[in-house]
């Protein structure tokens, strides 16, 4: 269960890392899915589909550049959209880590359930 778990996580952060990493500059897939392999530990055949669905969406767009030992590669680059979903998703993030640390540190604002006793004066 654990490695669902995990998987699931990574999943839910992929687009948000694609994103960050072209937000740094142009990149080829192959070289995007080694970081991930590498910093998360992501297996690199999930990144060919979600480039395709990032450049469908239109938050990435694509270019050749010639390769002096072999065919062109196809380079990504973040287009004014993927800039703006990066921003949003970026902040979203944080908002939702913290939220997670404040519940797991045991700082979550304590929720009212249906065994919880009604105050006196609410009885009716």
């Amino acid at each position: 269960m654990p490695d669902t778990i995990e998987i699931q996580l990574k999943k839910g952060v992929l687009n948000l890392c694609v994103l960050a990493f072209l937000a740094r500059g142009d990149s080829y897939a192959y070289e995007i899915a080694s970081r991930l392999a590498h910093d998360i530990d992501m297996g690199e055949g999930t990144i060919y589909p979600l480039m395709r669905r990032l450049q469908a969406d239109g938050l990435v767009e694509t270019y050749l550049v010639e390769s002096p030992s072999g065919p062109s590669r196809k380079y990504y680059r973040l287009t004014a959209a993927g800039r703006d979903s990066l921003e949003a998703q970026s902040r979203e993030w944080t908002r939702f880590a913290r939220a997670v640390e404040d519940i797991l540190a045991g700082r979550g604002a304590p929720v009212a359930t249906s065994e919880d006793p009604v105050p006196a004066g609410d009885a009716q």
